[in-house]
């Protein structure tokens, strides 16, 4: 496993207290699973996602990542409809692990209330939370 200061953190995005990512592309934000948590959960071997169209309260559970280790849950960063899946997933669940933000993004979302982007945490914040 990494260790705190080896883990890729873009500065583009904001995270979830649960290790979810989430960055705005225009009228819809990009969600992902963040460096750390892919990291500790190693080997991604399953992802379920929802369908698109499906809408989400922020903090409600939207999928699972399934793991040589473990299952966990994924919780919305943010409430929205589904816009978008990465269906590349469904072939290639590993690039949760090799390319978190990027290839590996797990849905795209048309939210509900956009200002729930701003009760995210930056880096900074986000790196906090590991010298708690």
């Amino acid at each position: 496993m990494k260790e705190i200061s080896q883990l890729v953190l873009p500065e583009d995005v904001k995270y979830a207290t649960d290790h979810e990512w989430a960055r705005v592309e225009g009228d819809e934000v990009v969600i992902g699973l963040a460096d750390y948590a892919q990291d500790q959960l190693g080997d991604i071997v399953f992802v379920e996602l929802p369908q698109v169209g499906d809408s989400f309260d922020k903090g409600e559970e939207f999928g699972t990542v399934e793991s040589v280790k473990a299952v966990s849950e994924l919780y919305m960063p943010i409430g929205g409809e589904i816009v978008a899946v990465n269906e590349a997933l469904e072939d290639d669940p590993a690039l949760v692990n090799g390319a978190p933000y990027g290839e590996g993004w797990l849905i795209r979302v048309k939210p509900a209330d956009p200002s729930e982007m701003e009760a995210l945490l930056d880096k900074a914040a986000y790196l906090a939370l590991f010298d708690a």
